[in-house]
């Protein structure tokens, strides 16, 4: 992925200090026109404003309902044959009482017509400012990385996972007969894929019962729970039914695909979820690949942890997917990094895509901190020596990167990690 200066940002911070009475977005800006009446006229069209002036827009009406432009700030200058094209930052707010703390309206107040006006050669939100009323109607994360951990039974290190694999196909029973296995290889989490939901091969309740007779039955006997994350992605009256299934049947986690349920349909299973909600970003490429228009994920999993995400998918270092290293860790420290003073809506990373023993070195170092969930598929079911020696080496290597040691030092010692280094080179 292009990479954007916006979104780099490796530092975990406190949250930012921000107005309890205007929502804030900055944006990056493309045009050949003034940039300065460019952001004038984007503040008119999300607000009070239309193409033409209107008497019943007075200046007391403006005063307490329009978009303002708190500031302006040149980034460069490129010419061209057909002009010069600008690129600033612009940042715009809007006063809360024009609003409301609405999740919904403020994505089209935000995000809505600005992406469609033709000033415009490209745009880009790279960030959100929530003022604190926000975080009162909504319920943020039940459960991030605290109650994740307690469900888990793991602390002080990262909690390691894998994906069902093939992602579709298995029948209910060949899904529980691999979750079996997969338990007694020591895996602490493991997922549906996101393409797995309610398909006729493996309706959702047949495979969630075979799937947690496999796991109640491995708790039974070793006392370790694993988070198993059912993907309950539909719509409403099928995510309730799903989320009382899992429930019933003593699941502790449920997965929604974000971009499909939709904002309501996340804000509403955030209200009725009794087990954290692991959200998946799946489709986040046609928000965001275009490097001059789209989202920044800064500003774009605000609005899910607020809604309720507990889990949170940041892609992982050097995967398959074209996302530079910088824009991954960027996106894990800012799922991690408080919203507000009152109520800090953290929400637990989930590396994966490509992730094998390499990348926890390199992960650790940049992140500076083991609350994530590490999941890989092929690097579990695909070791040389099986699925237990897979989820060892995974348990080496974050052993091996919190400790400061080099891997192959480790593996020394470490018949997993060793056989993983050889076969994942």
């Amino acid at each position: 992925m292009h990479h954007h200066d916006d979104e780099i940002d490796t530092a975990r911070t406190q949250p930012a200090e921000v107005r309890t009475d205007r929502i804030e977005a900055d944006y990056i800006l493309e045009t050949r026109h003034d940039p300065h009446q460019v952001a004038m006229v984007m503040a008119g069209e999300q607000s009070s404003g239309t193409f033409v002036a209107l008497p019943t827009e007075t200046e007391e009406l403006r005063e307490r309902a329009a978009a303002r432009v708190e500031s302006l700030v040149p980034l460069e200058d490129t010419p061209s044959e057909s002009g010069v094209m600008h690129r600033v930052k612009v940042t715009l707010s809007w006063p809360v009482e024009s609003v409301d703390t609405s999740l919904p309206n403020l994505m089209a107040t935000v995000a809505g017509n600005l992406f469609e006006l033709n000033h415009l050669s490209g745009l880009r939100i790279v960030d959100l400012r929530l003022p604190s009323p926000f975080a009162v109607p909504y319920p943020g994360p039940k459960f991030s990385i605290e109650g994740t951990r307690r469900l888990t039974g793991v602390h002080d290190r990262p909690i390691i996972g894998t994906i069902i694999k093939p992602s579709v196909g298995l029948t209910p029973e060949e899904t529980g007969d691999l979750v079996r296995e997969l338990c007694q290889a020591g895996i602490d989490f493991i997922k549906d894929d996101e393409l797995q939901a309610d398909a006729p091969l493996s309706r959702f309740e047949e495979r969630a019962q075979s799937v947690m007779r496999a796991i109640n039955d491995h708790a039974e006997r070793t006392g370790k729970k694993v988070m198993y994350a059912f993907n309950v992605t539909g719509d409403l009256d099928q995510m309730r039914r799903r989320h009382e299934i899992v429930v019933g049947l003593e699941g502790t986690c449920v997965m929604a695909s974000l971009n499909s349920v939709g904002l309501v349909g996340m804000i509403e299973l955030g209200r009725f979820a009794e087990v954290p909600i692991h959200a998946h970003r799946n489709g986040w490429g046609y928000l965001s690949r275009c490097p001059t228009f789209g989202w920044s994920y800064k500003a774009w999993q605000k609005v899910w942890r607020l809604a309720g995400a507990d889990h949170l998918h940041v892609n992982g270092l050097d995967s398959k997917f074209a996302e530079e290293n910088e824009s991954v860790i960027a996106s894990a420290l800012t799922c991690l990094t408080p919203m507000f003073a009152t109520k800090p809506c953290i929400a637990m990373p989930v590396f994966s895509s490509g992730q094998t023993v390499r990348q926890p070195p390199a992960t650790y170092a940049a992140l500076g901190s083991p609350d994530l969930i590490y999941a890989a598929g092929g690097a579990v079911m695909g070791h040389p020596d099986g699925p237990m020696a897979g989820v060892a080496s995974l348990r080496d290597a974050w052993d091996a990167a919190m400790a400061g040691i080099p891997l192959d030092a480790y593996a020394v010692d470490h018949a997993p990690l060793k056989r993983a280094l050889e076969a994942f080179d």
